[in-house]
């Protein structure tokens, strides 16, 4: 399964010559990652209220071609993989022809944020995203 969340390019994504700056990808994928989980309805709040937090512990990034100021593209994301307190992510943002303009693995470590150790992730969050898979 994937999920697929719009981005718009706005001015203050990019450098100086309309260029999407390269941490800003990072930034669009985690939004999407974020927005996955709204629409499972589980809100970080919530999480963070019960000492529940993801940490990226990886990414692995290729910048394929540039984004530019005032595109409108898509993230899309799926479950590489599952484990008990970890999951990775294939990320990729494209245009609506499917043009890829970057791609990544990210891997996420689900913490206990009062220890910042390795937690569980919650049997909900593993529920929902193993029928993801």
């Amino acid at each position: 399964m994937m999920f697929t969340w719009p981005i718009s390019i706005y001015y203050e994504d990019t450098d100086a010559g309309g260029v999407v700056y390269h941490s800003n990808y990072l930034n669009f994928f985690e939004r999407a990652r974020s927005e996955w989980l709204y629409a499972m309805n589980i809100k970080q709040a919530t999480l963070l209220e019960q000492d529940v937090a993801f940490v990226v512990k990886k990414a692995d990034i290729d910048f394929i071609k540039p984004a530019k100021f005032e595109q409108k593209l898509l993230v899309n994301s799926r479950i590489q993989e599952l484990k008990r307190a970890s999951m990775v992510f294939d990320q990729e943002l494209v245009d609506a022809d499917g043009q890829c303009y970057c791609r990544a693995s990210i891997v996420v470590v689900c913490v206990a944020l009062s220890k910042m150790r390795p937690k569980s992730i919650p049997q909900l969050i593993l529920q929902e995203f193993q029928g993801a898979r």
